[in-house]
């Protein structure tokens, strides 16, 4: 009976109920401040949980998206591969931006010729001193710091002697006077694009491409791909259009379009292109135009028509640099699934930005590592003594064996096997450059079976655990091609990643 009444009282005597309790003696006015106070506080209370529910929803849309980090180097095609799944995402709104790269193909174009008169300008300076009975002269010596020579490794050899320097004729030396206002275009448009422009979002850099002269440098309009750049170029492009960005409002009768200035050159563009001296020109400097990504001079009657509407191929091809690291989100669907948001993320490929990577690795449920075949003869432009190709299996070991990505599926594309295939057919020799190759035959189902093998080894030996070896031939300017290997890749990452959540 005494323990009884004990509890009871206990019960009774709850702090929790003597704090919350109103005080003795308490007037009106003070009830009326204490629960205005109490209703002020439920108020904050149920906002601060409002607030927590919204990012727990927020937490929750992020971790059903579908992360993919798109790695390689410097024009790799890495912006192309974005093309494309925007293209199976937005094809509406892919369609709609026809206005906007029809002027970057206009630059792509102005920007090819130039590197020809570029280097015609170097030919006759090679050839100055010449006698009149001359007809070839050797090249001149290379600055010190300069080698023409890409060998990074035991397994590649030096570059044979570049050859001579053919001269001009009076006819090249015609079309190389009556095409140069097109420099004058090109540096119109670069300037109409400079940072000058309210975004901010694009520069004009002067960069060193990988050619094999010192004094070729190359003027090239760079985009900072996370600050709207196609916002302030459609600011520019809205001169040449009428309302919107839809190719039926292109105002073709615009007096200050490029596209009339090319259409007017257009005879002497095609002349200078198909001229036979011209190409061994180009041979001697090592420039190989059509293997630089925004090559359109196989195309240049169809280009530089006066009404001219670029096709889903020619804007997968146009070449525009960016830099930075944007993050793209699309939905897509795989199979009978429902959507799922993506987001694709696209980091610089130059050199100096792979440490930058590494801030990525987490969290991704793929990496999309694109390693161009086509580049076995050419060197980084940031570095002459380096061989692209070797870059591009050193960047895959160290991406291989990252301790932060050993339970990420990585995903090969070994890509530009259109660009490979041509070089191989013109006689170009593999084997001369990996010399590991050997006798073997000097066709693309070899040379992409042995580079396939050589990609695969590596993925063996440097995985900490066994996992499958996921691998692409692609050329990704091919729409048709590259849609398919995409729709693979999205269903087997979607379904990787309902795996890994214990989904299916």
């Amino acid at each position: 009976m005494v323990a009884s009444r004990t509890k009871r009282n206990t019960v009774d005597d709850d702090p929790l109920t003597r704090a919350i309790a109103p005080p003795p003696n308490e007037t009106e006015a003070e009830r009326e401040a204490r629960l205005a106070a109490e209703q002020l506080a439920k108020k904050r209370s149920d906002q601060i949980d409002e607030e927590i529910n919204q990012q727990r929803l927020v937490e929750k849309r992020e971790q059903a998206s579908v992360k993919v980090l798109l790695l390689g180097q410097s024009e790799s095609g890495k912006t192309t591969t974005i093309k494309n799944f925007q293209l199976i995402s937005q094809p509406k709104a892919f369609r709609s931006e026809l206005p906007l790269w029809r002027a970057i193909i206009q630059l792509n174009v102005t920007r090819s010729i130039r590197i020809i008169l570029d280097a015609m300008s170097t030919a006759q300076t090679a050839n100055l001193n010449l006698t009149s009975t001359s007809t070839t002269t050797p090249l001149p010596p290379p600055n010190s710091d300069y080698s023409p020579i890409s060998r990074p490794s035991s397994s590649y050899s030096p570059r044979q002697a570049l050859p001579q320097v053919p001269l001009l004729t009076p006819e090249q030396l015609k079309l190389k006077m009556r095409l140069s206002p097109l420099t004058q275009v090109e540096e119109a448009l670069m300037r109409r694009l400079s940072p000058s422009s309210p975004a901010g979002s694009l520069a004009l850099l002067s960069t060193t491409t990988s050619f094999p002269f010192p004094s070729n440098r190359s003027k090239e309009i760079t985009v900072y791909s996370a600050s709207g750049w196609k916002g302030a170029f459609a600011k520019f492009v809205a001169g040449m259009t009428r309302s919107s960005m839809d190719s039926q409002d292109i105002n073709f009768d615009d007096p200050e379009d490029p596209g009339v200035i090319l259409h007017n050159c257009s005879e002497d563009m095609v002349k200078l292109w198909n001229d036979e001296g011209i190409r061994r020109l180009l041979e001697s400097q090592n420039l190989r135009l059509e293997d630089m990504s925004g090559f359109f001079l196989d195309s240049l009657e169809r280009i530089t028509a006066l009404k001219y509407i670029p096709t889903t191929e020619d804007i997968l091809r146009a070449r525009l640099k960016t830099i930075g690291v944007t993050e793209h989100r699309f939905v897509l669907k795989a199979g009978n699934m429902l959507s799922r948001d993506w987001r694709v993320f696209d980091v610089g490929g130059a050199r100096n930005l792979v440490p930058a990577w590494a801030p990525y690795f987490d969290d991704m449920n793929a990496i999309i590592f694109l390693a161009p075949l086509s580049c076995f003869d050419q060197s980084l432009a940031e570095d002459y003594g380096v061989n692209r190709l070797e870059d591009s299996i050193l960047l895959w070991r160290s991406i291989v064996k990252h301790p932060l990505l050993q339970k990420t599926e990585l995903i090969l594309f070994l890509n530009k096997c259109d660009l490979l295939k041509a070089k191989l057919d013109s006689g170009t020799q593999f084997s001369h450059w990996v010399v590991s190759y050997g006798d073997r035959p000097n066709t693309f189902e070899s040379v992409s079976g042995y580079m396939k093998k050589k990609f695969g080894t590596i993925h063996k030996q440097h995985s900490d655990k066994p996992r499958t070896f996921y691998c692409h031939f692609t050329s990704v300017t091919n729409a048709q091609t590259t849609f398919h290997i995409l729709e693979n890749v999205r269903d087997l990452i979607i379904r990787q990643s309902l795996t890994t959540s214990h989904l299916v």
